[in-house]
């Protein structure tokens, strides 16, 4: 399992780049998987806390059995427009993907169910200082941070 904390200490400075844009809104965006296998996008509130990026599932919420059945998800942080006349300064946006794994009944809060991101991938999209190119970094725990630019 690479948690959050793994991610934190292989690369410092993209994972803060990465939490910045999780934590500026509140609302972020899950996928998960339906038992047909065709995808489910929800709404979502995650925290970061104890070196792990959790979230939750309401009582019966779908997504929540959706990810005992299929623990793959991708989670979306808030997307905001580049300001024009200011694309430069656009943050971007933050993309994680991995397995949900069970961590019991939500402690602190409404009742449902915690999980926590065993992470396989996360990505940051953005623009250059010179709002040229769009820059893509990304990071797995097999091959570590890439970066790619493109016209």
């Amino acid at each position: 399992m690479t948690t959050w904390h793994d991610f934190e200490q292989a690369a410092p400075d993209f994972a803060g780049r990465v939490r910045a844009l999780f934590d500026a809104h509140k609302h972020k965006t899950i996928a998960t998987l339906r038992a047909d296998g065709s995808p489910r996008i929800s709404g979502i509130e995650t925290v970061f806390e104890d070196g792990q990026l959790a979230f939750g599932s309401m009582p019966n919420a779908r997504k929540g059995a959706d990810l005992r059945r299929d623990p793959r998800f991708a989670l979306h942080s808030a997307t905001v427009n580049p300001v024009e006349g200011a694309e430069a300064q656009w943050p971007g946006e933050a993309k994680i993907s991995g397995r949900a794994i069970a961590a019991g009944p939500i402690a602190n809060g409404p009742d449902g169910e915690l999980f926590h991101a065993d992470i396989a991938e996360v990505v940051h999209t953005r623009l250059d200082d010179k709002a040229t190119k769009l820059v893509i970094e990304w990071w797995t725990p097999t091959h570590g941070l890439r970066r790619i630019e493109r016209e």
